[in-house]
Order: structure tokens, then C-alpha cells, then sequence
């Protein structure tokens, strides 16, 4: 009897020490180690090794066994043209966000209130041209804009004047970014506008309110996380743009992708390339984080 109870005390005493320990994951942990471990493996180590060339002799692919800054102070040396990669990367990348927010809003704002039942079909027109290869596309539009193409066709059919050379200028890129990004600017800002309350808006004309004191003081600040989703969404896709340069721009601009795309495939200077892709990848990280600690995602996403 004895022996018996002294056994029920101890499995008590064990039962209770596991309890207090808890399991070694919660469910949530639990659940989320495949996505875990698919980071780590899709993201934190090819990043780890763009960082580790960065840092590696020039021409070389010493990673780990050299550590060396001349590949940033070639980026920032003022005799190399690299720098203007960055320029012109980012220049592009703002004035396509800039000119988009003007476009896109208007748009927005229809498929919202205006267009009713026809904004299913507006949709599906904007969402359309993504399912055909963005090389594709932009080909198209050289086609149309080319020498005796289709735009200089039909202005000399229709009055014999010869249209304007555009292809191959930095103008043209920056339409073939507005193009190609529109979509990624435009559906964040339909996102944002369907969270803005009417009654709100509602009581704000029946008090007096202008259409612009509306825009200004309602509409454009409850709709500013789905606006902002868009800005950076469209920031981030437009500073890696590669293609509109290419086949747009003839390489009349020298993008920063570009450089990356040199350095790691005909110069073989993989250590710049890195540098390179680590300082883009800082800025526009940064940006992200910024734009994510302003945005309330709880309210983007409905849970408010």
C-alpha cells in the first residue's frame, strides 16, 4: 500500500512538472514552421550569400574567406557611372508612382461608386493583360510605335504626317512602367475606398461640406492605408524594372537591374553585383518597414 501511494505521488509530481513546462511549440509555432522553415531556406540563406559576396575581393569568388569594401566605394566612386544606375532606377520608380496616383484614383474611385454593375467587366479589362508575358506586351507596343508601325501608319493615312520618334528615350520607358504597374497601384486604391464609410461621408455634405473639403479631410484620409499599400507595392516593383529599358528604351537608360544583370553574367564581378543588390535591397526594405509601421493592417483587412 505503501509503495503504491509513493507511486501515485511521483507520476502527480511528473505530471505537474510537464504541465508547468507546457509544450515545447504552441499551435500557433506549430503551424507556422513550414512557412518558417520555406524563409529560411527561400529567402534568409540566398540572402545571406548576395551579402557574403558583397563583402568578397572584386572578380573574385572568395565568399567567407575575404572581407573587403571596395565593391560599395566603387559603387559610390564618382569617376564609375554605376551610381547613375541608381539614380535612374529610382527617379523612374517615383515619377511612375507620382503619375500613377494621379491615374489610378479616378479609376478607383469609379469602380467603387460609379460604374455599378459594369465595374466586374472594368476589372477583368485591367487584370486581362497580366496573364499575357510582360515581354510580350511591351513588344506589342514597339510594334505600334515603330518606324512605318502601326502609329505612323495611320497618322499618314489619315492626314501624311509622319509621327513622332519615341521609342528608344527615357519618355517611353517611363510609359511602359506606367503601363505595365498600373494594375498594382490600382487595386490596393479599390481596396482602400471600399473601407471608407458613406454614412460619413453622407453626413459630412449634409453638414455643409464641400466636395474637395470630402476628398481632403474623409475620403483621401480613411483610404490612405490602401493607398500607401499601393505606393509602396508599385515603388518596389518599378525600382527592379529591367524589361521597359530593354525592349522599350533600347538601353538608352542604364537601370540599376541592368548593372546587377552585367555583373553577374559578362563580367563575372559577382561581388558588385551583390553590393549592388544589397544597397537596393536596403531601401527598399526600408521603405517597406516605414510604410508598414504607418499602416493599420487590422482596419486594411477588415478586423475593424
Amino acid at each position: 500500500m505503501e509503495s503504491h501511494a509513493l507511486q501515485i505521488q511521483d507520476s502527480a509530481i511528473s505530471g505537474a512538472v510537464k504541465k508547468s513546462r507546457g509544450p515545447l511549440l504552441t499551435p500557433g509555432a506549430r503551424c507556422a514552421l513550414p512557412v518558417i522553415v520555406l524563409l529560411l531556406l527561400g529567402f534568409a540563406a540566398p540572402l545571406t550569400a548576395v551579402i557574403a559576396y558583397s563583402f568578397a575581393e572584386p572578380h573574385s569568388f572568395n565568399v567567407f574567406s575575404s572581407f573587403s569594401f571596395a565593391n560599395y566605394a566603387e559603387i559610390f566612386n564618382t569617376e564609375n557611372t554605376v551610381w547613375m544606375s541608381f539614380l535612374w532606377s529610382l527617379s523612374l520608380a517615383a515619377v511612375t508612382v507620382l503619375m500613377l496616383s494621379v491615374i489610378a484614383y479616378p479609376i478607383a474611385y469609379g469602380m467603387v461608386y460609379v460604374f455599378g454593375r459594369w465595374s466586374g467587366l472594368v476589372s477583368t479589362l485591367f487584370v486581362f493583360p497580366l496573364f499575357i508575358s510582360e515581354n510580350v506586351r511591351l513588344y506589342g507596343w514597339v510594334l505600334f510605335f515603330i518606324k512605318n508601325g502601326v502609329f505612323d501608319g495611320t497618322l499618314n493615312l489619315l492626314g501624311g504626317a509622319d509621327a513622332p520618334e519615341v521609342l528608344y528615350s527615357p519618355g517611353i520607358i517611363l510609359f511602359g512602367m506606367i503601363y505595365t504597374y498600373l494594375p498594382y497601384m490600382l487595386f490596393p486604391l479599390v481596396l482602400g475606398l471600399s473601407l471608407l464609410p458613406r454614412d460619413v461621408v453622407d453626413a459630412a455634405k449634409d453638414l455643409g461640406a464641400s466636395r474637395y473639403q470630402v476628398w481632403r479631410e474623409i475620403e483621401l484620409p480613411l483610404a490612405m492605408p490602401g493607398f500607401m499599400i499601393g505606393l509602396l507595392l508599385t515603388f518596389v516593383l518599378a525600382v527592379g524594372a529591367i524589361a521597359e529599358s530593354k525592349v522599350l528604351g533600347g538601353q538608352s537608360v542604364i537601370v540599376l537591374t541592368h548593372d546587377i544583370e552585367v555583373s553577374f553574367t559578362y563580367a563575372q564581378n559577382w561581388p558588385l553585383g551583390s553590393a549592388l543588390a544589397v544597397l537596393i535591397t536596403l531601401i527598399t526594405g526600408g521603405l517597406t518597414l516605414f510604410m508598414l509601421f504607418k499602416l493599420d493592417l487590422d482596419r486594411v483587412l477588415g478586423r475593424k
